[in-house]
């Protein structure tokens, strides 16, 4: 099969390998239908490098049962599924305490394990999702970018009628707005220095949006809502500076979740720091997508919400590509003009 393998930085090859088979009884194989670019995927490919150099990469997927192993129960051949790309170990003290995505020993799939830029992938069971067929397959994909949020979002215990502000409107934050929608925020505020993104965050839901290129955030919230920070600040851009100015933008007794992840220093003033201190913040960090039971109520939650519509994918994929244009894809990727939302790859194109 034609798979896309991650060598280098900066070295992805489209390349011949061999299609896996079902070796365990509890394994199912999957016939890839569409697999996305996680914001991880660009950072590494731009500054870290593979885990294994010739590793299958990527684990945004969808697609179609193909065969399935004896013990299999939830899935069906010919069933439209999403794949839980995440392995825990099982033994550490987090796994034990059933905190999955706390795991010593967490991984996903492309690092160690053959990934989902190919035409097949085989799974665990218990890694697969089934979805509902009016759910198309690319928008599948996303159903772990989806869960990502939510996760974090399940952290703060966002309640109806709180304020929200996200930084940060690329894909998590478009998703983090929507999310936001569902749980009933009484007031959205995206902010991010894109208009483009911030036009797509009000459709999406944002209540108010604010441009902050030029202008300090929390000032810009302070005057848009009622003089105050919000209840809920969710970083999602993970850049050093957004994740500096989280930090102001939470109102006394508020809560701020970190979901985006910064790959420089953060270093932040003490304007932002004290408010930490004075307003009494609960600060959260959020890790991967998974709960228990494995892979948890974030993938059930992420399924039902695409399938009602609430959850609008369509918007978020600006780029539509056969596998064999990778190399291409995450070139684009490193240009710092380009401009690029979700890029999703279809392995049955040619």
């Amino acid at each position: 099969m034609k798979a896309l393998n991650f060598y280098a930085k900066r070295d992805i090859r489209f390349e011949e390998v061999a299609e896996p088979v079902i070796e365990k009884n509890n394994e199912v194989k999957i016939k890839i239908k569409a697999t996305g670019i996680c914001g991880s995927d660009i950072h590494r490919y731009a500054r870290l490098g593979p885990y294994v150099a010739g590793t299958v990469w990527g684990h945004e997927c969808a697609g179609e049962v193909v065969e399935i192993g004896s013990a299999v129960k939830k899935v069906k051949v010919g069933e439209k599924v999403t794949v839980c790309p995440a392995f825990y170990c099982g033994e550490c003290d987090s796994c034990r305490k059933s905190v999955f995505a706390q795991c010593e020993h967490l991984s996903v799939i492309g690092q160690y394990h053959p990934g989902a830029f190919a035409e097949y992938l085989v799974m665990p069971e218990e890694n697969v999702v089934p979805v509902p067929e009016n759910v198309p397959y690319d928008h599948a994909a996303m159903v772990e970018p989806a869960c990502v949020v939510i996760h974090g979002l399940y952290k703060v215990n966002l309640n109806p009628g709180e304020s929200v502000a996200i930084i940060g409107c690329g894909t998590i934050g478009n998703l983090a707005v929507q999310w936001a929608k569902i749980f009933g925020a009484g007031k959205i505020i995206a902010i991010d220095i894109d208009d483009e993104k911030l036009a797509l965050a009000k459709r999406l839901g944002a209540d108010i949006v604010i441009n902050c290129a030029d202008k300090e955030p929390f000032e810009e919230i302070y005057k848009v809502n009622n003089g105050k920070g919000v209840d809920v600040a969710v970083e999602a851009a993970g850049t050093a500076i957004t994740s500096a100015q989280a930090f102001s933008l939470a109102g006394k007794g508020g809560r701020v979740l970190f979901v985006g992840i910064p790959y420089s220093d953060v270093m932040v003033w003490r304007m932002y720091f004290e408010k930490i201190v004075r307003n009494e913040l609960q600060v959260y960090g959020s890790w991967n997508a998974v709960s228990a039971p494995f892979p948890g109520r974030e993938w059930e939650a992420a399924v039902h919400f695409m399938a009602t519509g609430q959850l609008n994918m369509e918007p978020l994929i600006t780029h539509r590509l056969p596998l064999s244009k990778g190399f291409e894809a995450f070139e684009m990727t490193v240009n710092p003009q380009a401009v690029f939302g979700k890029i999703m790859f279809y392995p049955e194109q040619e």
